[in-house]
């Protein structure tokens, strides 16, 4: 079933190389026919390595791969295949991300455990190990500093559109670039979902520090999206850091040094999460949804997902009716400190209620209109003391279930 691209895409940005790594993308048909479904990358010796992986408790092999490798805190290359999540495949499934691991290590001249593995696409069946090791060797001979663009291709199961962002970050007076890639659509929800992200600096940092800060971005952006509250069993972010640029050196502890660095790689992962909400599956609207007056940060969040995660809400937007009172019922099923005679509710800057009462002379007729446009915003606040936050997410739309509902076939 050909899926239309959504109409809340974004244009892929000029991706100007990264020194020390090369990457690229091939078509191993590993379940795709006509499209490339297998990326690959190297990275320059020294490469240090972050990571961060789902919580579902029955990840992939994949996940286990990187989690093993990931204490060594350096890498050398990166295998991604589309199709097949690799999950759910007991001992089977660890040998061919050993495998993967071993033939690549072989092509990039570096130990098995130094690269790193992902998989997405369907749970439960065995991904065939022999169509993607014979489609390594070329692809290991033509990787490209400019690849990216490829590669962010390479990786998409329902996708509709590649994902990539990129910025220039200081440490003290030498620039360094940050640039990622991403895929997601469906089983989107916090820490994190059938979601892949790859983030590649020419910046030098010891793995302590850069694990430190990718720890906090990550939660800062992908776990503040949502799409249909469904964690996957795949979801990986990874960081890696060349080691390219020359700039004064970070030290373990070198969170003053890194905090422009920090503030540009939390941009780059926003950018790609809220990519990934407007390519929900089925989605029609991207709803940015803030959270005030919340008795901590924590709980707003809590407070937040629970509006972003509601079938009620979603579809309330998809329908363009502006029912706030399923705002209100979502606050009260969230769980957290709330009272019903100071909570107040807006929809695209228009207060329909205030300290739990529909406001005095409330026109609905600006919310209408805003409720017919792509880019819909929810506020809440609780009126209780400062704690705030913001997620993302989007509609619930019958796309949603014609994809889903036929995802297999």
């Amino acid at each position: 079933m050909a899926i239309p691209v959504s109409p809340l895409a974004t244009n892929l940005p000029d991706l100007p190389p990264i020194d020390g790594v090369r990457l690229g993308a091939a078509a191993a048909g590993i379940r795709y026919k006509g499209r490339t479904d297998l990326v690959m990358a190297s990275f320059a010796p020294g490469t240090t390595v972050a990571g961060v992986f789902t919580r579902n408790i029955c990840p992939g092999a994949p996940v286990d791969w990187c989690r093993a490798a990931l204490p060594g805190g350096y890498a050398g290359g990166l295998v991604v295949n589309a199709g097949n999540a690799n999950v759910f495949t007991g001992k089977a499934g660890f040998e061919v991300a050993k495998t993967t691991a071993t033939e690549a290590g072989k092509l990039l001249g570096v130990p098995a455990g130094q690269v790193f593995i992902a998989s997405t696409g369907v749970i439960g069946e065995q991904l065939p190990v022999d169509r993607l090791t014979a489609a390594l060797p070329a692809l290991s001979k033509n990787l490209s500093e400019n690849g990216w663009a490829d590669a962010a291709r390479g990786i998409m199961t329902t996708d509709t559109f590649p994902k990539a962002a990129t910025r220039i970050a200081h440490i003290g007076d030498t620039e360094v670039r940050i640039t990622g890639i991403a895929k997601g659509s469906g089983m989107v929800a916090p820490d994190m979902a059938t979601m892949l992200c790859f983030v590649a600096t020419d910046a030098k940092i010891p793995p302590y520090p850069l694990q430190r800060i990718l720890k906090r971005a990550v939660d800062r952006s992908f776990n503040c999206t949502t799409v249909d509250s469904d964690t996957s069993t795949s979801d990986t972010v990874l960081l890696f850091a060349t080691g390219q640029a020359e700039h004064v050196e970070v030290p373990e502890d070198g969170d003053r040094i890194l905090n422009n660095f920090a503030t540009k790689l939390g941009e780059v992962l926003l950018d790609l999460a809220i990519q990934v909400v407007r390519d929900g599956e089925g989605a029609q609207k991207l709803i940015r949804i803030d959270v005030t007056g919340a008795t901590t940060a924590r709980s707003a969040k809590r407070v937040a997902m629970a509006i972003a995660n509601s079938p009620l809400v979603k579809t309330a937007v998809a329908g363009e009716d502006a029912n706030w009172g399923r705002i209100v019922m979502a606050v009260g099923k969230a769980g957290e400190p709330a009272d019903r005679d100071k909570l107040s509710v807006a929809i695209g800057g228009t207060w329909m209620a205030r300290h739990g009462a529909v406001v005095e002379g409330y026109d609905e007729a600006p919310v209408v209109a805003h409720m017919k446009g792509r880019e819909i915003k929810i506020a809440v606040n609780l009126g209780l003391k400062t704690g705030c936050a913001t997620v993302y997410t989007c509609d619930l739309t019958h796309g949603y279930i014609d994809i889903n509902g036929s995802y297999r076939s």
